[in-house]
């Protein structure tokens, strides 16, 4: 049996991929161990890096009302978590997400994280 440190790869296709890659072999007068060899030499550095799979972008976002805070304190529930983020010095903006985002995002007191919320989902009132 072939060795990985002898430099083999093998790896389990479907019967339609190994129909495709043997049509393509045929028409192409190749063996498939060079047809894999010029596919597996065309992804270069450069190709591997700029895939997305590899590493994610910048998220953009929508909403235009985005501020950068310090968390300030947090009150975690067994379902949802209630967040204070400190945008400035006395200026506290409070969010309420799940338990399963805060844990996600690794939020803690005194980590840097966003509010962004857009104007339909901001609520008015007077006394």
């Amino acid at each position: 049996m072939p060795r990985k440190e002898q430099g083999w790869i093998t790896f389990q296709t479907s019967a339609a991929e190994r129909q495709h890659l043997e049509q393509y072999c045929q028409l192409a007068q190749r063996s498939k161990t060079d047809v894999l060899r010029e596919l597996l030499r065309s992804l270069d550095a450069s190709t591997i890096k700029s895939s997305s799979f590899m590493e994610p972008k910048a998220m953009q976002i929508s909403a235009r009302n985005v501020f950068k805070g310090t968390v300030k304190s947090m009150n975690v529930g067994m379902v949802s978590a209630e967040v204070v983020l400190e945008i400035a010095p006395g200026i506290e903006i409070t969010g309420i997400i799940s338990k399963a985002s805060v844990e996600r995002l690794g939020l803690a007191e005194g980590k840097e994280a966003y509010a962004a919320f857009k104007a339909s989902d901001v609520m008015l009132a007077i006394d």
